[in-house]
């Protein structure tokens, strides 16, 4: 359903009362204000009670005065939108989008008399802001070299910041956070709701981060990583603020940041085919074979030659037009045929991605892209790109259109965090930009991620398996893949195909799937467990991480249909009293809406299940 109207009034001068939006079922409050000097306020209530207090909005320009004082009130236009929209792949079959919004025209009162126009959306699941700069004389351009959104919290309230995309997170107090504090930001108001503050639809601009407000020890502020031109009309990111009553319904209405990006682009999409993967590095012809002989028993749909398959990845002489195996990689035996092995897994249904540093692809992407194609390459996993400033946000979005031209498919991987760029270009499958299995993370670590660093898109955190590093427990390991979203999930990330066995309990990663028709989470405290189910067709996959200590978790199942019996496939910690975390326990029963199973976990362990209707 859609359904548009607009109504605007002409509202010369000062504004005598808040200008107010409310979201469709009035959950959400928006009012934006003007001040004696003519500069302009938003702030925001949840059922009534106040999220942010009146915040500074406005942009700074280079070598021209601020867009932020001595503003008049030109018109304010309202409309409303409804409708409801199917990706691609995503973590829910459908999406909808509803929303109010209100623009407020304004023009400076003495001067150029230039023109700024605010505009406000009013979801039921929070608010998104952005500035429109509309063409005008004398402003063709600009110079955008900061911006001045705060987000003005009433309280000292505890907070989630994370200053690298990759980093740890930490519980803190809004006083305590510092500058360049990555997005999402989670707050939890004391009583609720729980906040995220976040960016969407950067697309050619320069990231934003947080920093504080001086002077104001409860608020934060827009912090952009270098200047940015544009030219008019020109309109920025959004600013974000997911509301919810819990954590988990921070993940659940995590589409806000979807729904705030263009639709697709891509006219034909069935060539974008989401999957799980392994990571070949003997960098041999017999590795790579292995591993498709892996995918295959295993149910991966690709395998993945990391770096060194084209010569030392940091040296800018390496070319990634030639196969040209780094020679000072430690344990390489054997030839590559890299050919071969793509002729290999093509013949047994198995694609192959393959891992290009940011060094060879600036240099080389036009030549790269359509030459990978020919070779029957799948997709490029991009390393170690450049980010943050609007150069590199623009040369990597287009980079990811080009691959799109050429039907690869796209993973990111390093600091880059997503603001929802794969609604619009869906071949961009996931990225990195998390503290994942690389890093060897604590258990408290992955209790955090499902609500923050998921809040703004897929995060590739490379699960594994058999290293002696693994801080969780393998049950731990197993719900990864349900709590974490990628539609490109890397599984075994540090393991070899010769090391398995037998193993039953890995029945659970063959039939697991990576993207979704719906998604619920049951529960969740941040730091300390998560219990996630999604669903696939008809089956029901759960999982739960658990941190801190031993804990026991009752899981209804009443997401499942009413009347409906379903076979059950239970993977748990087999000695949750932590004497073993690698043994896991496999149980089987027949279950339906009403029943209800309790999770035992370790201190750093986990529970898994995999529900499938019985034939009737």
């Amino acid at each position: 359903m859609f359904a548009v109207f607009c109504c605007a009034s002409l509202m010369l001068g000062a504004v005598a009362q808040p200008l107010e939006v409310a979201s469709p079922g009035g959950r959400v409050l928006a009012s934006v204000e003007q001040t004696d000097s003519g500069g302009l306020r938003y702030s925001v209530r949840y059922n009534g009670k106040p999220v942010l207090l009146p915040s500074r909005l406005g942009l700074v320009l280079k070598d021209a005065p601020p867009l932020a004082e001595g503003f008049q009130v030109l018109n304010v236009a309202r409309s409303k939108h409804d409708q409801t929209w199917k990706p691609v792949y995503g973590e829910r079959a459908e999406v909808r989008d509803h929303y109010q919004e209100m623009v407020v025209e304004l023009q400076e009162k003495t001067g150029a008399m230039r023109r700024l126009d605010i505009i406000v959306r009013a979801y039921d699941e929070g608010i998104a802001v952005c500035y429109r700069l509309p063409e005008q004389p004398g402003l063709e351009k600009a110079t955008i070299a900061a911006e001045s959104t705060e987000f003005c919290f009433v309280g000292d309230y505890t907070a989630w910041p994370v200053y690298s995309a990759q980093g740890v997170y930490q519980r803190v107090r809004l006083s305590e956070i510092k500058p360049n504090c990555e997005r999402p930001l989670v707050v939890e108001i004391d009583r609720g709701p729980f906040v995220a503050v976040g960016e969407a639809r950067l697309v050619d601009f320069a990231r934003m981060r947080l920093m504080p407000v001086k002077g104001s020890p409860h608020a934060v502020q827009s912090q952009l990583a270098g200047e940015a031109v544009v030219s008019t009309p020109y309109n920025t990111p959004w600013r974000v603020i997911i509301i919810g009553d819990t954590p988990g319904q921070l993940l659940e209405r995590n589409d806000l940041i979807l729904n705030l990006n263009d639709p697709c682009a891509i006219a034909d999409t069935s060539w974008i085919k989401p999957g799980k993967v392994i990571r070949e590095v003997t960098l041999t012809t017999d590795g790579g074979k292995a591993c498709i002989d892996f995918c295959v028993a295993r149910g991966l749909q690709y395998i993945e030659f990391d770096a060194g398959w084209y010569g030392n990845e940091y040296e800018e002489a390496s070319d990634a037009r030639k196969v040209n195996r780094d020679a000072k990689k430690s344990g390489v035996r054997g030839d590559l045929d890299l050919h071969e092995v793509i002729r290999y897994g093509n013949e047994r249904g198995i694609g192959v991605f393959l891992y290009v540093n940011r060094r060879a692809l600036e240099r080389q992407l036009d030549e790269l892209l359509p030459l990978y194609r020919q070779w029957g390459v799948k997709g490029v996993k991009f390393g170690f790109v450049n980010v943050g400033s609007q150069q590199w946000t623009t040369w990597l979005h287009e980079a990811v259109r080009k691959a799109a031209q050429h039907r690869l498919m796209v993973d990111i991987h390093d600091e880059y965090r997503p603001t929802g760029y794969s609604r619009t270009y869906p071949n961009l499958l996931t990225q990195e930009g998390v503290h994942g299995n690389e890093c060897m993370p604590t258990p408290e670590n992955n209790a955090v991620l499902p609500f923050t660093r998921f809040l703004c898109g897929a995060a590739d955190y490379t699960v594994c398996w058999h290293s002696d590093r693994i801080k969780t427990s393998r049950a731990h390991q197993l719900a990864a893949p349900v709590v974490y979203y990628s539609p490109l999930q890397f599984l075994f990330w540090y393991d070899r195909p010769q090391q398995f066995g037998l193993q039953p309990e890995l029945d659970f990663f063959k039939h697991v799937p990576v993207v979704w028709d719906d998604t619920r989470v049951i529960h969740g405290r941040i730091g300390e467990y998560a219990t996630i189910a999604r669903r696939s067709g008809d089956d029901w996959f759960v999982g739960s991480l658990n941190a801190v200590e031993r804990r026991r978790l009752d899981i209804p199942l009443n997401f499942l249909t009413p009347g409906r019996k379903y076979a059950a496939e239970i993977y748990t910690d087999a000695d949750p009293s932590g004497a073993n975390s690698k043994n896991v326990g496999i149980e089987r029963l027949v279950v339906d809406a009403a029943s209800v199973i309790s999770a035992d976990m370790a201190a750093n362990g986990g529970h898994a299940m995999r529900l499938v209707p019985v034939a009737q």
